[in-house]
């Protein structure tokens, strides 16, 4: 197995923050402090590393990690970087032909339909709300929905029921970001 390495010529995701070395899961377990402060920026410090290597789909995993965090929606880092639905839309949006970056649109259903542990129903509107961006970025065609999941009964939610469940439960400011990357206001 090759030493990994960011690429020299891969261009930094501006929502997330900067790395100076790799990044791996040794460094995220010493960012355990009960899903806090420490967690939500090693989380979105993991993302922008498996960007720089050019493992798009991973990132967006360390992303969704961030979202876990057990925070209050004001603290410092939260100001500095903002709840990662930008990066998210923009490691998507960036993703190379020739990198892997799966089927977002399908991931975020599933996630948002098999969601357990800490926070988990905070945790599920803002995976819909990922689906919703998701699409918004990649367009429909390509990247469709699990329809065999919804002919089973699952129904996925529509964007304006997302928002207004993020604008109850979500942190401060956080469905207008969402409004904002959708290009629509309610």
């Amino acid at each position: 197995m090759g030493e990994r390495c960011h690429l020299a010529e891969r261009e930094g995701c501006p929502h997330l923050p900067e790395v100076e070395k790799v990044w791996t899961a040794r460094d995220m377990a010493a960012c355990r402090d009960d899903y806090g402060r420490g967690f939500y920026v090693g989380a979105l410090k993991f993302a922008q590393s498996l960007w720089m290597e050019g493992k798009p789909a991973q990132a967006l995993l360390q992303m969704n990690k961030a979202l876990m965090v057990d925070l209050k929606g004001d603290e410092e880092e939260l100001l500095e970087w903002p709840l990662p639905y930008a990066a998210k839309c923009w490691v998507i949006g960036h993703a190379g032909e020739d990198e892997f970056l799966g089927n977002p649109v399908r991931h975020y259903q599933h996630l948002a339909t098999r969601m357990s542990g800490l926070r988990a129903e905070l945790r599920t509107w803002r995976a819909w709300a990922c689906l919703h961006l998701a699409e918004k970025v990649l367009g429909m065609e390509g990247f469709p929905r699990d329809e065999e999941q919804i002919e089973e009964g699952v129904v996925v939610p529509g964007f304006g029921e997302v928002l207004g469940k993020l604008g109850d439960s979500g942190w401060r400011g956080e469905r207008e970001l969402i409004e904002g990357l959708a290009g629509q206001k309610s």
